[in-house]
Formats: C-alpha cells, sequence, structure tokens
C-alpha cells in the first residue's frame, strides 16, 4: 500500500483467533513463509522463584518464556527479542540469588535457535548493575557491554534504547533510582540522531519505558526530545515498548506507539503472551497477537 505522499506503507493487519490458536499448536500461518521478515517479541517476564504479588506470577516466568521459545522455534522466526523486566528479585533482596533467576531465564531465552536480543528494563538493575546483567546476557553480533545498539537485517534497521538513566545522567545501579525518573541519556541522544541519519531503510525502535504519553506509569522524562528525533528522521514507523503491564497503543507525529501486555501477568502456566512481526520490503508489516497480546490494523509511512 501507498501513502498519501506516494511513500510505501506500513501495513500491520489484524490475524484472526484461530490462526493465533493453529500457531500455539504449533502448525504454520497461512502465509507465514511467504518471504519477509519476522520476528518475535515478549516483555516484563520478571521471573524470579518468589510468592505471586497480586497478579503477578513471578514463578510461572521460566514456563511462560519457554512457551514462548517453542512458539518462536516453530514459527522460524528471524530474530527474538525481550523488552526489558526480564527478571526481577526476592522480597528480601540478595544479589547472588538474583543473578541466579537473570541465568535461569537466560538459558531459556537461548534455547531459541535464531538470533536473539535483550532491551534493559528497570527491574533488570534492581539488586545488580547494569554490566552485572550485561555479563549474563548476550546480544547477537553486539558488544557485550553495549546496553543500546542497533542492528540491520533484511533490510530493515533496528534500534534498541536504554531509558535507565536518571535526569541527572546517572545510570541506574543496583536500586539507586526511582522509577519514575526515567531518561535516555544525553549521549544516547546524541547517538540516536546519527544512527538514524545512517540508516539505510524503515527503522523499527525497541525501548522498555513508554515514550509516548502514559498517566499508568510515568513515561521517559525527555521523551519529546527523542520523539523529535525519531519523527525527523522519516525512517522510524514504528516503537515498541514495555513497562506498563496492561499494554497499549498512540500514534504521535506519524510513528506508532505499541505497548506490548506483560508476560508475568496472571496464573496460567505456560502462557505465551508475545507478538510476531512479519515485515515485507514492499511495505507491509503484519503483528500477530497471541494469548493476552492485541493486534492492532496500522499504516504509516518511511523513507
Amino acid at each position: 500500500m501507498e501513502a498519501a505522499n506516494g511513500a510505501p506503507g506500513w501495513r500491520i493487519s489484524r490475524r484472526v483467533f484461530l490462526q493465533s490458536a493453529a500457531a500455539l499448536a504449533g502448525l504454520p500461518l497461512k502465509g507465514a513463509q511467504e518471504g519477509g521478515l519476522r520476528f518475535g517479541v515478549v516483555t516484563d517476564v520478571h521471573y524470579a522463584d518468589r510468592p505471586p504479588s497480586g497478579t503477578r506470577y513471578y514463578r510461572l516466568g521460566i514456563g511462560k518464556l519457554r512457551a514462548v521459545v517453542d512458539l518462536m522455534n516453530a514459527q522460524r522466526v528471524d530474530f527474538l527479542i525481550e523488552l526489558g523486566d526480564f527478571k526481577d528479585q526476592d522480597e528480601q533482596p540478595s544479589e547472588a540469588r538474583t543473578i541466579e533467576y537473570l541465568r535461569a531465564i537466560e538459558t531459556v531465552f537461548q534455547s531459541f535457535g535464531g538470533a536473539r536480543y535483550h532491551v534493559l528494563g528497570n527491574h533488570d538493575v534492581d539488586s545488580i548493575s547494569k554490566m552485572q546483567f550485561q555479563a549474563v546476557v548476550s546480544n547477537t553480533g553486539i558488544a557485550r557491554e553495549r546496553t543500546y545498539y542497533s542492528f540491520d537485517r533484511g533490510g530493515f534497521h533496528f534500534v534498541v534504547l536504554d531509558a535507565n538513566f536518571r535526569r541527572d545522567g546517572v545510570p541506574y545501579e543496583k536500586g539507586n533510582y526511582d522509577y519514575k525518573d526515567t531518561n535516555v541519556s544525553a549521549e544516547q541522544v546524541e547517538w540516536l540522531r546519527k544512527d538514524l541519519a545512517d540508516a539505510q531503510g524503515p527503522c523499527v525502535v525497541f525501548v522498555h519505558q513508554r515514550l509516548d504519553e502514559s498517566k499508568e506509569s510515568p513515561p521517559i522524562g525527555n521523551r519529546a526530545v527523542v520523539r523529535e528525533i525519531l519523527e525527523g528522521s522519516g525512517r522510524v514507523g514504528l516503537v515498541m515498548q514495555g513497562h506498563v503491564h496492561a499494554g497499549g497503543y498512540q500514534q504521535i507525529g506519524g510513528i506508532h506507539y505499541y505497548t506490548q501486555v506483560a508476560s508475568v501477568e496472571g496464573d496460567r502456566a505456560g502462557d505465551a503472551t508475545c507478538t510476531i512481526v512479519r515485515l515485507q520490503p514492499g511495505g507491509s508489516i503484519e503483528i500477530t497477537g497471541y494469548e493476552r497480546a492485541v493486534s492492532r490494523n496500522l499504516v504509516t509511512a518511511t523513507r
């Protein structure tokens, strides 16, 4: 499809329930292997070996992520990304046990057979440092110390942001932060500006905290500056984010902001709440929401 200005449009089309159910049963979706690039997204697993708190069922994170990975392996997506708050901590935090939880959930994530990527969330540094987190996880083809980075695949450009900085520029570390004070660092803002200027093809941005507007939880403090860069590039059509567990959606400045529903919510073991996104060079995007994840019909245009 073409947008009004003649640029290729990105379309996100709704998949019906029966198609999603077939995929969860390990059956191929009609058209799933017809070409293009396909990637999977999961967010807010919050794994920890601790009792439930309200609607959060931390111990079920292992089984829930395993169900997601099994689905992604069956669907042979090109890569899998998690959008932060990958693990959690005990009610009485212990650095050693927190790292154990991270190692356990990363082991499940590594059972996905393709490229894997992480977005840093605030709970990922609740009782450990960023570098302790990075020492356990791995991002395919990315230096281990990088908490924000970009990569190209299939003619598309993907950007991962780290919004875990206080407004004074100090990075979150071992709980040394207020989750309501979340920002993209000044150095990272300049990196983003250059990265998008150099990008070839349409771009998708991944971030944990929300870059749009949110009443449920304070969004990124310097979001207006970041959004100005995204809009000015003319290349970003979609931002995928987590953090607000109920999910959400907004369109701002021609960019669609999709907040994915959290995995940790709910007491059903094996709940594979996730999405599969399919991109094609011709301009279309198809997003399939599984379990509690929401599908939407969207159109946008990028260079």
